[in-house]
């Protein structure tokens, strides 16, 4: 490393490719290199997640001195992948111990378009989003039981590292058969719906979705389906048409260039404002 970077190298970039080694290590390590003659800011990290613990080595570096972050959008790479910067940059951006002594160059208003990045990444791998992922995942800012989501409505910092809108994301208060009064409150609230805590339209509206759940549906991921049975619960939806019968075929025939075809087929009649249509 030295004779690189005495040879004129720009960046000396460190090297953990079998994901092996741990952040107390890459410490010492990147302290000793820096003790050595060469200085942090031409010091890099390339760290890889084979023990799941890319991102913990790329800050543990960065906490040591070095400069310069290898990484992958979502951590895609060979093996388990590289360090994600998907998870990377906003550790810098928002947590006080990096963010008062680095600059990243990273807007506020730039950091809210990670989780979109994240996602249109995804969608172009034609990969669904790990709903888990930090920051950016679905499941980020979400929770589900009753007590968590009450605290939450009065304190969201008792729940939440960050808050979600600063990477793009939001909240969410699950509705569950777990959940309680507050979840279905506050997912009201998002939709419009304003109520009291007493009215006895919410226990009920509560009561159909245990025991919808208790036979196998799931609103807690379904958020239009929760929107549709409470609006028509609690306010009543215009019936736009009622299916009066329907049929479904499924057969197999021959097509006009002789190969044999599954084929379905489905006739639906339907009620619209009185006139009975198919």
């Amino acid at each position: 490393a030295r004779t690189a970077y005495k040879a004129g190298a720009r960046w000396v970039v460190l090297c953990d490719t079998n994901g092996g080694t741990q952040p107390s290590e890459v410490r010492a390590i990147v302290e000793k290199v820096i003790a050595a003659g060469i200085p942090g800011d031409h010091l890099g990290i390339h760290a890889h997640d084979d023990t799941g613990q890319a991102v913990a080595n790329s800050l543990a570096a960065v906490e040591a001195g070095v400069r310069q972050i290898q990484g992958t959008l979502n951590g895609i790479g060979e093996r388990c992948g590289n360090a994600n910067l998907i998870s990377i940059v906003p550790t810098l951006a928002l947590k006080p111990a990096f963010s008062r002594r680095f600059a990243t160059g990273i807007s506020a208003e730039a950091l809210t378009g990670v989780s979109r990045l994240s996602r249109a990444f995804d969608e172009l791998l034609n990969r669904a989003p790990d709903a888990q992922a930090p920051y950016v995942g679905a499941s980020a800012f979400a929770t589900k039981a009753g007590i968590h989501a009450s605290a939450l409505a009065k304190e969201p910092a008792t729940y939440e590292h960050v808050p979600p809108e600063t990477v793009g994301n939001r909240r969410r208060v699950m509705v569950s058969d777990q959940g309680g009064k507050a979840n279905f409150l506050a997912e009201l609230k998002r939709r419009g719906i304003d109520m009291p805590r007493d009215d006895h339209r919410l226990d009920a509206l509560i009561a159909v979705v245990k025991e919808r759940e208790a036979e196998g549906y799931a609103y807690e991921g379904a958020d239009a389906s929760f929107e549709l049975l409470a609006r028509k619960m609690l306010h009543g939806l215009p019936e736009f048409f009622r299916v009066t019968s329907f049929r479904c075929m499924v057969e197999r025939r021959f097509d006009a260039n002789g190969q044999l075809k599954t084929v379905s087929e489905a006739i639906v009649k339907v009620l619209v404002e009185g006139e009975e249509k198919m």
